[in-house]
């Protein structure tokens, strides 16, 4: 930040695209809070578990990039992400939505991190090959930092995740 600018502000949507999820954190409980002001505000030394070495982390990532991904899901993955684009002329059948409340859509980054989110999901629950149901479970947070809502959308308070759950439910 400039030095005589105080605070953050929002990041240009080139920038936001090179963040794989957007995930919202409220504000914690009143008791979350407390235990926060309590254990913060003390001098103590306190103990991290090393919960992953730096190679696990580099073993996880190469595991996960190595999982197989069938053709279905992958296309499932990138034509969620094209319904994104007003105006492409690729499935008009769920471009109404895109068309009217859009004005910029997720680009190729987007599809990528769809199937590598989905292929994490899948790892965390057993799964040997994310399905279209671990797209749609990461799908809210791969785009919801794409999308670019026009006027009508904030005008008619439409949120981004209501315009993803919408085109998922079109696919």
């Amino acid at each position: 930040n400039p030095i005589e600018q105080e605070g953050t502000y929002p990041l240009p949507e080139a920038q936001l695209d090179r963040f794989m999820f957007d995930v919202i954190l409220d504000y914690p409980s009143f008791e979350e809070e407390l235990q926060v002001v309590k254990t913060t505000t003390v001098d103590c030394d306190e103990k991290i578990d090393v919960v992953l070495s730096a190679g696990q982390i580099l073993d996880y990532q190469r595991v996960i990039r190595k999982m197989p991904v069938v053709d279905n899901v992958c296309e499932y993955a990138v034509r969620l992400v094209t319904a994104t684009r007003p105006q492409h002329p690729a499935d008009r059948t769920s471009q109404s939505i895109a068309d009217k409340y859009i004005s910029w859509g997720a680009g190729p980054r987007a599809s990528q991190y769809l199937i590598m989110g989905a292929k994490t999901h899948a790892a965390f629950h057993g799964k040997y090959s994310p399905d279209i149901e671990d797209v749609r479970a990461v799908a809210v947070e791969v785009l919801r930092h794409r999308l670019v809502r026009n006027y009508y959308a904030e005008a008619e308070g439409i949120t981004t995740d209501h315009i993803i759950t919408s085109l998922m439910d079109g696919k």
